[in-house]
């Protein structure tokens, strides 16, 4: 964490609240926890390995924002993060994935993370590169490759070849040469046989490290392309970008980014909880998750294609409805791993209105961007904004309760036939008020019909 920009709790939430609306003592709870992060790194080297991560769980109803604060808080820490449903993993013995491959699949998301920060970092030095190889290919030679409609003669003496590269260098600078043809060699990642590896279940790694050695001892693809000059200086610079970085520097930063700023998001907590007195059947099978999940969650060594990677300092935050079943339902030894619990209220009328309109990506400025595109020129009007959340709020108390995400299905009730027409229709300008609402709408909650909001 303290190779970026910590942010103070406040910052953090008002942050989150660009957003996500409402939940304030969900993001409360999550700006500490990454504050804390900052916090360890700074005392003193023996006490920082004893302090461990005060993980969350957060209760509330599909839709009300649990995956989106987890979601915005990793983006703002520019850490690790993976989002992963308890629900696809099952005991060892059931048919479902090892526990652990949550581990090496955020393992790998910071290889390539870093691997991108790293090739920013080389970028200048990368273009020069890919620009010289660019002049090579301009400037026709015995070994250079051809260039389509080239007016520069192949025989040139050394004095008047360096006059003319250094000609073509500044044509190149100045983008006029960006629609020439050229043909360049680039890795061919396609190239060669594929290799399917299929390995026992709880041994996956082995059949991702069979299959890289298998890869190692195949020789390097490569092959012609012809393409326009901006693209060929994209895929050279690329390319340079990543012969230039240090791979091994990478897996070091990427297996320590993981071990000291790795968020792992665990959505679905409830489906493996067991309700009191229920032991047998499928039963049997959650609870085996919840005690493979243990060692994860308490601190264990995993064995990835990087290197071994240390759980013990990990964020976790877990997520759950818990309509049925509640955390003290979970083993008594899981529940101890996420001391700090905070409950996400359900989404109202006037809570509908904000989301619609407030966040920096709201649903109505996404719809007007969209329109946009075919020259319509759609505007919310304030009485149109609380008609369409008032019909949303009214479908999530007479059915499932989804939340946000049912402003999605009145929206696109609303606007289907303008979308679908938008093509054919000349320029215009489109006011969505509460008239419009309640003509397009009104008639199927009269009707009591609310099949077609139900997802």
């Amino acid at each position: 964490m303290s190779e970026h920009r910590s942010f103070t709790p406040r910052e953090i939430v008002s942050e989150l609240d660009r957003y996500v609306i409402g939940q304030g003592d969900a993001k409360r709870a999550v700006a500490v926890a990454l504050r804390n992060r900052w916090r360890r790194s700074q005392v003193a080297e023996e006490l920082r390995q004893e302090i461990a991560p005060k993980n969350i769980i957060m209760i509330g109803a599909t839709g009300v924002g649990k995956t989106e604060i987890a979601r915005r808080l990793s983006k703002l820490a520019q850490a690790p993060f993976i989002k992963v449903e308890a629900s696809k993993f099952t005991e060892v013995g059931y048919v479902g994935r090892d526990v652990e491959s949550i581990i090496r699949d955020l393992t790998e998301l910071a290889v390539q993370l870093v691997s991108e920060e790293e090739q920013k970092a080389v970028r200048a030095r990368a273009e020069e590169l890919a620009e010289e190889k660019l002049l090579d290919a301009l400037l026709p030679a015995k070994t250079s490759p051809r260039v389509v409609g080239s007016p520069v003669q192949a025989l040139e003496t050394p004095a008047a070849s360096n006059e003319t590269r250094e000609k073509l260098r500044k044509l190149l600078r100045l983008g006029e040469l960006e629609e020439r043809k050229v043909e360049v060699e680039l890795s061919d990642d396609s190239g060669g046989p594929s290799i399917s590896i299929m390995s026992p279940q709880g041994v996956e790694e082995m059949g991702v490290q069979f299959k890289d050695l298998l890869a190692g001892m195949m020789p390097k693809q490569t092959r012609m392309r012809r393409m326009t000059i901006a693209e060929a200086r994209e895929a050279l610079t690329h390319e340079e970008a990543l012969a230039l970085v240090d791979s091994e520097k990478v897996r070091e930063l990427a297996v320590r980014r993981v071990e000291q700023s790795g968020i792992v998001f665990l959505d679905e907590l409830d489906k493996v909880a067991v309700g009191s007195g229920a032991r047998q059947g499928p039963d049997v099978s959650r609870e085996g998750v919840q005690r493979d999940l243990l060692p994860i969650v308490e601190g264990s060594i995993v064995q990835t294609k990087y290197g071994p990677v240390s759980t013990d300092h990990i964020l976790f935050i877990a997520a759950g409805a818990f309509h049925f079943v509640k955390p003290s339902d979970l083993i008594p030894e899981l529940q101890g791993r996420f001391p700090i619990r905070v409950e996400l209220s359900s989404l109202g009328r006037e809570d509908l209105i904000r989301i619609l309109t407030e966040p920096t990506n709201s649903l109505v400025r996404q719809y007007t961007a969209l329109l946009e595109t075919e020259s319509i020129e759609l505007v919310f009007e304030k009485d149109g904004i609380a008609a369409i959340a008032e019909v949303a709020a009214t479908v999530n108390e007479r059915t499932a309760d989804i939340g946000a995400r049912r402003l999605h299905t009145v929206m696109e009730r609303l606007l289907e036939s303008l979308s679908f027409e938008a093509p054919d229709l000349a320029a215009q300008k489109v006011v969505v008020d509460e008239a419009m609402v309640r003509k397009r709408l009104g008639d199927l909650l009269a009707d009591q019909d609310l099949s077609q909001f139900i997802l």
